[in-house]
């Protein structure tokens, strides 16, 4: 059976700068001005790449004062790795029993 990743979550994903502000999350909570020291990214930048991740639901907010702290959602990462692995089970049975299709 194939499985399809969300739309939003590949696009999320399919960004450089998203996958590091993620390995960043993955280590610790952190704002937006942690993540400009970090990245080396303007701050207008880094909102507009964490909003994104938001919508996507891979990470999650806290407001703290006047700060935001972004964390990883590791549930959502998990489920992608799932749907990738099911991805994967399915190509390497096919493999397997050498199906194609005729022409």
């Amino acid at each position: 059976m194939v499985m399809s990743v969300d739309s939003d979550v590949m696009k999320a994903l399919a960004d450089p700068l998203r996958i590091r502000i993620l390995t960043l999350l993955a280590e610790e909570a952190l704002c937006t001005t942690h993540l400009v020291e970090e990245t080396g990214a303007r701050q207008t930048n880094l909102s507009n790449h964490l909003r994104i991740l938001r919508d996507a639901g891979l990470v999650d907010t806290e407001p703290c004062g006047r700060f935001t702290y972004y964390s990883l959602r590791p549930d959502a990462l998990e489920a992608v790795a799932a749907e990738f692995a099911g991805l994967a089970a399915t190509a390497r049975e096919a493999a397997a029993n050498r199906r194609k299709r005729s022409c």
